[in-house]
């Protein structure tokens, strides 16, 4: 079923009023719209309104048990859909709006298909200035998962957005890229353990809170979630390309002699500084951007990724990088978009292939 998608340009940083309230209508009439956030683009509908939430699932071909964040205006929208224990509110309210996603005990008034059936609810404040103006005059809290049909890499541009959701969805705002170009940071604060790596990184939360959260293999991305699937980018495989990516782990100076006995293309995926050592093997490459700036390779990760379909190559290989600040986030992503295919040597390249 195609429906005809109304596509409203919004400036991300002065939103128009007549255009938040355009598109504010879609949601208060039960309708999904795609909307930007600082992380990457979103694709929500009311979060009270049970059948307008199933849609997103019917429209992104996302598993019933994989909830939805909840995004709200302000704090007291916030407690007004999830238990948030009194230690915890003086300092989100310091650090809201920001790319953290908190899961808390839900009230009771929330749909299930919001909560994928738990009793809890991941919640964040966007900072982006056409979400919050969306949010507020919707009236109502907005339930959104990332824009991007499930599995796919995730839209960060307005013209992704398009098409991947163009006669989809009722409503598409294109506010340009997104700020960050990844998923917000989750954290459970009922055991302050980090889920879901993302712009917040650990070392800020840790400030913020004056607690180190607990991380494991599931925010490093070696690891999924069990059954019991309680934050998004947790369970599912993610972010990945129709193309086969693999990780290298290595140093680039011994990549070269691993790719002398390929006969089929390939492209590698990569920092500035890897893709010009690349370029003098002959090698196709999509640049992410230096390494020594990891807020720029994470704006350009999916971009990049999506990019890779179009070089009509065999495979790709990605580049690893330091799992510190938001490259623990960085790599999250990597090892989901290449299924946790990685290799370091040139025989266990080989068996990939």
């Amino acid at each position: 079923m195609t429906i005809k998608t109304a596509i409203i340009k919004i400036d991300s940083l002065k939103p128009q009023p007549e255009r938040i309230s355009k598109a504010a209508k879609f949601i208060q009439n039960g309708g999904v719209v795609v909307f930007p956030t600082e992380t990457v683009y979103g694709i929500g509908a009311n979060a009270f309104d049970d059948a307008a939430c199933k849609k997103i699932f019917e429209i992104k071909g996302r598993p019933a048990d994989n909830p939805l964040i909840v995004h709200v205006y302000s704090l007291d929208q916030a407690v007004k859909i999830a238990h948030i224990e009194n230690k915890y509110l003086n300092k989100i309210k310091k650090i809201w709006p920001s790319p953290i996603t908190f899961i808390a005990k839900a009230r009771a008034d929330l749909p299930k298909s919001v909560t994928a059936g738990l009793d809890t609810v991941a919640i964040r404040m966007p900072a982006h200035p056409v979400a919050l103006s969306l949010i507020k005059k919707a009236g109502v809290p907005i339930a959104a998962p990332s824009a991007n049909p499930s599995q796919k890499p995730t839209a960060t541009t307005g013209s992704q957005c398009i098409k991947y959701f163009d006669r989809k969805v009722d409503c598409i705002i294109d506010s340009g890229s997104s700020f960050f170009g990844l998923e917000s940071t989750i954290i459970d604060l009922r055991t302050f353990t980090l889920l879901r790596p993302g712009p917040f990184t650990p070392e800020e939360i840790e400030t913020a809170f004056s607690m180190k959260p607990h991380v494991g293999k599931i925010a490093s991305g070696t690891a999924s979630a069990g059954r019991r699937v309680i934050s998004p980018g947790t369970k599912y495989r993610h972010y990945a390309p129709e193309t086969p990516l693999f990780m290298f782990e290595g140093d680039e100076r011994r990549l070269s002699s691993m790719l002398e006995s390929i006969e089929v293309p390939f492209a590698i995926i990569g920092s500035s500084e890897m893709c010009a050592f690349a370029e003098r093997l002959g090698c196709s490459t999509v640049s992410m951007g230096s390494r020594k700036d990891l807020y720029n390779i994470a704006k350009n990760l999916y971009s990049s990724v999506i990019l890779l379909d179009s070089l009509k190559v065999k495979f790709g290989i990605v580049e690893s990088f330091e799992q510190r600040g938001v490259g623990l986030a960085i790599m999250n992503r990597l090892r989901k978009a290449s299924a946790n295919k990685s290799f370091s040597t040139k025989r266990e390249l080989l068996k990939l292939l």
